[in-house]
């Protein structure tokens, strides 16, 4: 079991440990070590950020012990996860480190790690990372005189990682004419994704671009798709675009307001990859969070889903196995595995747009190609982590409900990877009836395990 590692690297409140400067250095030092791929060179190590401004101290520990271990290190900044994805695999370094909390409050923050391919690590060297801290093994290993490690400030990152985006939106289109509504989330993407539909020829409202390092994810970005909505209405624009602090998400809404999220925005492409014969295998990967309506939607084209456990890792992990080449989370965590490495906002809006362009429809029509199910979602912050199934009532009353819902919906509880919540998600024909049974298992929950 990792016990620093979750879903998405190690994440935490700031200066509370494990995010302690402390925690970032042995970190750095532990990935130095296991990333030094053994030829006779410099090895280098690209490390990126969000916009918080807990990333400064985090930034410094990280560069101290990857540094202390005879690694350079190439400082990209404020940057895009999937920038920092990209970046390391454009520059042959080792490895990529992101400091950031994602879609968090700003006194969060989190380390994750990217191998020399652009890709996140997979579970068995997270442990090995985690296994060399517990150990000690390598606090002996301290090279000097010229061995330790230097670090470089790569100036043109953000410059190249934008000509990397532009090049993944068909050749032949353009965005000239289209008004859109750009919400940054005062993240990591505030200023790449505006120069990226701005250079396409897009006539581009930005809103959530100046970061202070206290307002990342503030009421803003992708958890609040509500901003766009009427920013779209208000300008008359042709579509909104969320999102979230470190923009390897998005959340859009149609020229009408309305939320188009990750499932509906994968039923769109796959739908359009299929017709066009892009679709590996004719084949998605989603998630068990994904909506079933996505599902009924690919079938009728003779698609399939294959699902995975939450987390966009294991989307791209299976669709390496199976040599698929679109996949992504409701959420709208979506990666073009043709493109980049990871789940990328940015590109994924491009991606979208394309489509709007190719078929010269609204997005409002092009969404209609997937009705979704009434679902539901409700969070329990929890004091401890215990077995669900294990609690008589609770487990009572989920059976319960899974009887009445039969072969028309489902229930999919499960804890987050990232913070202290348990997420109890219904899905089924009547909003108000499975509203209704979501609240009463959160209700049992709350007696038993929830923070008071």
């Amino acid at each position: 079991m990792k016990k620093l590692f979750g879903t998405d690297g190690v994440r935490g409140v700031a200066n509370v440990f494990p995010m302690t400067t402390e925690t970032a250095m042995q970190l750095g030092r532990a990935a130095a070590y296991i990333f030094k791929s053994g030829k006779r060179r410099r090895h280098r190590i690209v490390i990126g950020k969000d916009t918080r401004l807990s990333g400064y101290m985090l930034e410094s520990a990280l560069v101290a012990g990857i540094c202390s271990m005879g690694v350079d290190v190439l400082l990209v900044g404020p940057l895009p996860t999937p920038g920092i994805a990209n970046i390391t695999k454009s520059m042959r370094a080792d490895a990529g480190v992101v400091i950031s909390a994602s879609h968090n409050p700003f006194q969060d923050n989190g380390i994750k790690f990217f191998s020399a391919d652009g890709f996140k690590l997979p579970d068995e060297i997270e442990l090995k990372i985690e296994r060399l801290l517990d150990s000690k093994k390598i606090e002996s290993l301290r090279p000097t005189a010229s061995e330790v490690g230097k670090a470089f400030r790569i100036d043109d990152a953000a410059g190249r990682y934008i000509v990397f985006l532009k090049n993944t939106f068909p050749s032949e289109l353009d965005l000239a004419g289209m008004k859109i509504v750009l919400d940054c989330g005062n993240g990591a993407a505030y200023k790449v994704a505006p120069s990226v539909f701005e250079e396409l020829g897009a006539e581009v409202i930005p809103l959530g671009v100046k970061p202070n390092g206290t307002n990342i994810n503030a009421g803003c970005g992708s958890l609040h798709p509500e901003v766009i909505s009427e920013a779209v209405k208000s300008h008359r624009a042709d579509i909104g675009i969320a999102l979230d602090g470190d923009a390897d998400r998005v959340i859009v809404c149609d020229e009408f307001g309305n939320e188009v999220n990750g499932d509906q925005i994968m039923a769109i492409c796959a739908t359009d990859m299929i017709r066009r014969k892009k679709l590996k295998k004719k084949t998605l990967v989603a998630t068990v969070m994904s909506n079933m309506g996505l599902d009924i939607a690919l079938r009728r084209l003779g698609g399939r889903i294959i699902k995975t456990a939450v987390g966009d890792r294991y989307v791209v992990e299976e669709m390496i196995r199976g040599g698929y080449t679109l996949g992504g989370e409701q959420s709208g965590h979506l990666i073009f595995l043709e493109h980049n490495t990871t789940g990328d906002g940015v590109l994924a809006a491009l991606q979208l747009l394309a489509v709007m362009r190719r078929r010269e429809k609204p997005l409002s029509e092009l969404a209609e190609v997937m009705i979704p199910l009434p679902q539901v979602l409700v969070n329990v912050r929890v004091k401890e982590r215990q077995d669900i199934m294990a609690i008589p009532e609770v487990a009572a009353a989920i059976k319960g409900i899974e009887e009445k819902l039969g072969n028309e919906g489902r229930t999919l509880i499960r804890y987050s990877g990232t913070e202290p919540l348990l997420r109890i998600m219904l899905e089924g024909q009547d909003k108000y009836e499975i509203k209704t049974w979501a609240n009463e298992i959160a209700d049992l929950v709350r007696q038993r395990i929830g923070e008071r």
